[in-house]
């Protein structure tokens, strides 16, 4: 074969191997771009909201007390239990109370006795006087014995009373429906209730109960009190959680926003009513309270779990025009509808997102983006 034609085949050969080579290479490449999630950011209306701490009151709240002197008898509930309005709870040693009933019922009986025969006596004094058999005197110490044993009545009566009273006290009953707190005394205890009265138990209404929670931010109050006045706010639905797993969920109404900001502490106190119908809610309890303040109309959401979190604070990778990853440090606010998450600073609602495979794309990395919703 000539020389200069086996140079040339041999030239071809390399040249096409060549070629084949960074064909391969290439398609390598083209198979090495990774195709990863992206989405673009919901832009929507959304009520902003900032939690605060707080602890749950019953609405109304009684000490039960005992106001008279004596061994406590029996306790007739259960630490915990609802009772209703006249239940029995406690009962008193009541012996002496008895007797002084007893006695003050036949010092009344007396006087009224004695009355009867007042009243006949300056009746028949009266009528002797007319046919002079009798003087003015004896009628007027008649008049005054009548007047006298009237008297001895209305204070014999006023002694039933207060031993009556102090009778029913040695029965001490429900005021009101609630749930009963635990007693520091037990059966047969000495009770000195008519000194000053003994507190026996607490008894909670708490049919409704109320979140009690402290403000110090004062941008947030000046936000939350202009949106308080101009009602453009829902506030009888406020959104509360519990750090007690409970059966149901509940939203609260504010009540009450207290008008001066306490100088030794610069909060403000703020109320809000919850309806308890199952009983779970119980006073002391935590609550959290997702207080809403403003309304941002053109919020930016994206979805939380596509936020990453490094010692720089939180991020996300954006793709460019030319498909290429981009490390974005974003601000933060509050989540929105469990799965999205409000983006303050760093993204507009043009930009395209990473929501997946987080851990394997790196800032400059080109990917093949596949836009889901």
């Amino acid at each position: 074969m000539n020389k200069s034609v086996f140079f040339l085949l041999a030239a071809a050969t390399v040249v096409a191997a060549s070629s084949c080579s960074r064909n391969r290479k290439d398609a390598d490449m083209a198979a090495e771009v990774m195709t990863v999630d992206v989405a673009f950011p919901v832009q929507d209306s959304v009520v902003l909201r900032k939690s605060y701490p707080g602890h749950l009151s019953a609405d109304h709240e009684i000490q039960l007390v005992a106001r008279v002197d004596g061994y406590l008898v029996s306790q007739d509930y259960t630490a915990g239990d609802f009772v209703r309005k006249g239940t029995v709870l406690f009962r008193i040693e009541d012996r002496n109370y008895r007797d002084a009933v007893s006695k003050a019922q036949a010092a009344l009986a007396t006087a009224e006795a004695e009355n009867k025969y007042a009243a006949s006596r300056y009746e028949a004094m009266t009528e002797a006087f007319k046919s002079d058999a009798v003087s003015e005197m004896e009628v007027i110490q008649a008049r005054s014995n009548l007047e006298q044993s009237e008297a001895n009545i209305k204070t014999a009566r006023a002694a039933l009373q207060t031993a009556q009273t102090q009778l029913s006290y040695c029965t001490v009953t429900a005021p009101q429906d609630g749930h009963m707190s635990n007693s520091p005394y037990t059966t047969g205890s000495y009770l000195s209730g008519a000194g000053s009265p003994v507190v026996l138990a607490s008894l909670y209404n708490d049919a409704k109960v109320t979140a009690n929670f402290n403000i110090e931010d004062a941008t947030y109050l000046a936000d939350l009190r202009k949106a308080i006045e101009e009602s453009r706010i829902d506030f009888d639905n406020i959104p509360v959680s519990f750090t007690d797993t409970l059966q149901h969920e509940y939203t609260a109404k504010l009540s009450y926003t207290d008008p001066h900001v306490s100088t030794s502490t610069g909060t403000m106190l703020f109320q809000a009513s919850i309806q308890n119908p199952y009983g779970e809610l119980r006073s002391g309890m935590y609550v959290v309270m997702d207080i809403p303040y403003g309304i941002d109309p053109d919020a930016i959401l994206v979805k939380d779990a596509s936020i990453g979190t490094d010692q720089l604070g939180k991020y996300l990778y954006v793709l460019n025009d030319s498909n290429k990853v981009v490390y974005t440090p974003i601000e933060v606010g509050q989540t929105y509808q469990d799965t999205l998450r409000i983006v303050t600073k760093g993204i507009k609602a043009g930009d395209r997102y990473v929501t997946k495979a987080l851990l394997k794309v790196r800032d400059g990395m080109t990917v093949k983006p596949n836009v889901v919703k």
